[in-house]
């Protein structure tokens, strides 16, 4: 424990260096990091692979997350560049004002400080978080999952030498490889160095640290992502947009978990999709209504509507309005992403007034609900919060603000 005290002493120390680091420094870092991965692409596949081996009897869902290849490590390179070319936040002033009294008042965008993730079986989340923390002016602290030790690890041994190449100071990334729940505790008891803690996983994972954390938690919870189909929908655009949004990778919490569908389509659309969900391998629970249409399917349980499967099992309910489905959404949501399919302007608007979650779409997959794909550059997660911090987080929630005031003698 007293390595992991050192280590946060140390990056609370590198916080401070990393506030006042020049734009072009960080860039050119960020640059020579993505250019460490690709080179180093081989290890980290090597790497991987004795991670995959390990990982044989976990579920399919956690496999896929752990899983990388060429393509996900260039990807991973991009995110990083990708990072670099934005706008640096840091400095940025939020509002100005001028006083009666002569003070000039400022609110501007600075860093958190030092920030502790907490992870599971996700490596791109290595590189991600330390490339969005460098560039935001944060230390971090990373603690990945045993599940994916290895390529955590190598990832992060290549990222941290790329980045003491480039004069980032020592400390402002860090990496824990104790597994065990006792160094957890530890860390999460570490109030006096480490600013906020972000857990990205499962819910075991997540209420773990909300419950022991004496840190201030951003959760990033589970995704059960719905999709309503109202009356005014385009058929071929809905059956489109629900297939991708369970089928494309029904291992992310991005992917749709419930299809709530207006009754008064029902037995044309249900049909049709439930034929194309079952073709691809999609197990179907419905709900009465939904098993009236379509007869070869499971019943659902009260627990299914709560169920975040991350697999291609899919819940179906039939309702009778926009009002419904909207109260279903908000009743047994997780407040991520949940989409409208319509052709009737004032239904989306509604929907989207009224569901309350993080990122709500109206004729759009759910599966877009990522950094990356929102030009945020890539994310340290989605926050199912509604303080601070609400959706994909980027560079603008890694930061914080404070006032600054000019006077001229001014005293009270």
């Amino acid at each position: 424990m007293k390595k992991l005290r050192g280590l946060a002493i140390k990056a609370k120390k590198a916080s401070y260096e990393l506030a006042v680091l020049s734009s072009k420094l960080k860039e050119q870092a960020l640059i020579k990091m993505a250019q460490a991965l690709e080179k180093n692409y081989r290890e980290i596949i090597r790497e991987n692979k004795k991670d995959l081996i390990s990982a044989k009897n976990l579920s399919k869902a956690l496999i896929d997350r752990l899983s990388l290849n060429d393509a996900g490590i260039r990807l991973m390179a991009d995110s990083l560049r990708q990072v670099a070319s934005l706008a640096d936040p840091l400095g940025e002033v939020i509002r100005g004002w001028l006083r009666p009294n002569g003070l000039w008042i400022q609110k501007i965008r600075v860093p958190i400080g030092v920030i502790g993730i907490i992870y599971e079986a996700r490596p791109n989340v290595t590189s991600d978080c330390i490339g969005l923390c460098l560039k935001s002016g944060n230390a971090v602290i990373l603690k990945g999952g045993s599940e994916a030790i290895n390529t955590n690890r190598v990832i992060y041994e290549i990222l941290h030498e790329a980045a003491r190449k480039a004069s980032i100071p020592d400390g402002a990334i860090s990496f824990i490889e104790a597994s065990e729940r006792k160094s957890l505790s530890y860390l999460l008891g570490l109030n006096e160095y480490i600013d906020l803690i972000i857990p990205r996983g499962g819910e075991g994972l997540i209420r773990f640290v909300q419950e022991h954390s004496k840190i201030p938690v951003i959760k990033h919870y589970k995704g059960v992502c719905h999709i309503f189909v109202d009356e005014f929908a385009n058929t071929d655009m809905a059956e489109n947009i629900c297939f991708n949004a369970k089928v494309s990778r029904p291992g992310v919490c991005n992917a749709m978990e419930t299809l709530l569908v207006h009754k008064g389509i029902a037995n044309v659309f249900l049909l049709r999709m439930l034929k194309r969900y079952k073709d691809a391998g999609v197990e179907i629970r419905g709900c009465p209504k939904t098993r009236k249409i379509v007869k070869d399917i499971n019943k659902a349980k009260e627990i299914d509507w709560h169920s975040e499967y991350l697999d291609l099992i899919l819940s179906v309910k039939v309702v009778a309005n926009i009002d419904e489905a909207v109260m279903h959404i908000n009743h047994y949501g997780s407040h991520h992403s949940d989409a409208i399919v319509t052709e009737n302007y004032q239904n989306a608007l509604k929907f989207m007034r009224q569901v309350d979650s993080a990122c709500v779409y109206a004729n759009a997959s759910t599966r877009f609900t990522d950094g990356y794909e929102f030009g945020l550059g890539s994310e340290i997660g989605i926050s199912t919060d509604k303080i601070h911090a609400r959706g994909p987080m980027a560079l603008e929630e890694l930061t914080t603000y404070k006032y600054i005031i000019f006077g001229n003698g001014q005293i009270r």
